[in-house]
């Protein structure tokens, strides 16, 4: 397939609003990109997918000023791009909202709307001035938050809102949005593409990154993607049907991808249980009864409200409930305490890998092997040479893409840095693991490799927990509890369809 032609009128081409060719970006030996190119229409919601590592987040660090291209052109409007240097320039063309954050969570919303750029009145900050043209800002571009409410206290969605607009503030028609619903439920991913839309009529022009396939056909006009490094394809998105999307994205027929994947496994009344919880109560959910048997996987599946993560999290020793009790291989788990939990037999990966699973500034060999520093040494030294072969081997148990041991955890891409954290949970022969948004913001193939570490778990005769929104995620589980409201309101066994357990997860009778 080849790149679309920028839309015409009668009056002949009209010049894109964003324009980027044959970008080539290097970091020493590596080639980050050796051929990016997108064209992007104004008023368009455009798709930019590909595996991790695919050169995504480099081709958005060019369109964004934030790296020179050792090759290549990026035009604006059918305009050089501006130098550099000059920021001011950058942010009237151009802006990104990340997953996580980058406004200042202690300030106000129309703090945060003008920072460094406060209305002064004799050399002094205007407050009134400040909180009138916030308010006017946001209500231009419709955004529904108080001006004067603390950016901390906001929704997620209400966030993502302000960094918008204050990146329309500076003039900014084009915004890309990486990873916007990582953190968002159904309605709250609704209302973004709603006011996304609002925008787009108002002449805004989104490219839109995502791993949640569904999300750029329900969103976007048009996707490109990238693989390798390497521009693969243009394509409107009514004419790319799923499989043939995935299969540009992986370089494999979606069929030999899945094929990697499940294999149906029913766990015997037989097996012993291994962990018990019994009227686990916080102020998250109520009254929480469930088993799991040795070499079962369950699911844990309920809207970002309904108290799954904070049950989940509560196994792994990172809160305590308030009243109920549960025993893992007939000992009594401790709760509140991580390190006890560990000792207990629970290893997790966590729902957020950047603030909670990895050690940034360590190597991956430090990172996979955190675990079971105990095991590599003795009267409190680590063997240097021990940890070494023991990382190399969960590197290579786990498919991991990495120079080695000793290359940073910081320079892997989304999908091999989840590897990581699944390593460090496996590394401690775990009898429980708790499985929190496993897959979240990785590409397909290393989704399918990060499952496919469930199936040895359940193979080991471990008891796993599975937290997701991710149906592909759940479909691996043997069943899957349904919480609403802080309460298991459901069970699905193995084999549910996907309407049944969405319409469970939204409260809905399905059968009515």
């Amino acid at each position: 397939m080849s790149a679309q032609p920028s839309p015409s009128t009668e009056g002949g081409p009209v010049e894109p609003l964003v324009e980027a060719r044959g970008i080539v970006k290097r970091y020493g030996p590596t080639t980050a990109l050796a051929d990016g190119r997108i064209t992007v229409p104004a008023g368009e919601s455009h798709a930019l997918v590909g595996r991790n590592g695919a050169g995504k987040s480099t081709l958005v660090r060019v369109l964004t000023g934030l790296e020179a291209p050792d090759a290549g052109t990026v035009r604006f409007d059918g305009r050089p791009a501006p130098p550099l240097a000059d920021r001011d320039a950058w942010r009237r063309k151009v802006a990104c909202v990340y997953q996580h954050p980058t406004v200042v969570a202690e300030l106000t919303v129309a703090e945060n709307l003008f920072i460094n750029r406060q209305p002064r009145h004799r050399g002094l900050i205007s407050w009134r001035r400040l909180r009138t043209e916030a308010a006017r800002l946001l209500d231009t571009w419709d955004v529904r938050v108080d001006p004067e409410a603390r950016t901390a206290d906001l929704k997620v969605e209400d966030r993502q809102m302000v960094e918008i607009a204050r990146a329309l503030s500076f003039g900014a028609r084009f915004i890309i949005l990486d990873e916007p619903t990582a953190q968002l439920d159904n309605r709250e991913i609704e209302r973004l593409f709603g006011r996304m839309r609002a925008l787009q009529d108002s002449g805004v022009t989104f490219l839109f990154i995502s791993h949640h396939l569904q999300e750029v056909y329900e969103v976007c006009r048009t996707v490109t993607v990238l693989r390798d490094a390497r521009w693969i394809t243009t394509a409107p998105v009514a004419d790319l049907p799923r499989p043939a999307l995935v299969e540009a994205m992986a370089g494999e027929a979606v069929e030999t991808i899945a094929g990697q994947g499940v294999r149906e496994r029913a766990v015997g009344d037989g097996a012993p249980v291994l962990l018990e919880a019994r009227g686990l109560t916080s102020p998250a959910y109520e009254g929480v009864d469930l088993a799991v048997r040795r070499g079962e996987v369950v699911g844990l599946a309920g809207s970002s409200a309904s108290g799954k993560i904070e049950l989940a999290e509560a196994f792994a020793g990172l809160h305590t409930p308030t009243a109920g009790t549960a025993r893992l291989d007939g000992a009594k788990l401790p709760f509140g305490d991580v390190r006890a939990a560990l000792e207990a037999g629970v290893a997790c990966v966590p729902r957020d890998r950047h603030e909670q699973g990895l050690v940034a500034g360590m190597t991956v060999g430090d990172n996979a092997t955190l675990s079971v520093l105990d095991r590599l040494g003795r009267f409190g030294f680590v063997g240097t040479e021990r940890r070494r072969v023991v990382a190399a081997e969960l590197i290579d148990r786990l498919d991991i893409h990495a120079e080695g041991p000793g290359q940073p955890v910081s320079d892997l891409s989304g999908g091999n840095a989840q590897k990581v954290v699944m390593a460090r949970a496996l590394a401690s022969g775990p009898r429980l693991l708790v499985l929190i948004n496993p897959t979240a913001g990785v590409d397909v193939k290393s989704k399918e490799s990060l499952l496919a570490r469930v199936d040895s778990a359940r193979e080991d005769g471990t008891a796993v927990l599975v937290v997701s929104d991710e149906l592909d995620d759940l479909r691996r589980c043997d069943r899957v509890l349904v919480l609403f409201h802080g309460r298991v309101v459901t069970e699905h066994p193995a084999g549910w369809r996907d309407h049944e357990l969405i319409a469970s997860i939204e409260g809905v009778d399905h059968d009515g």
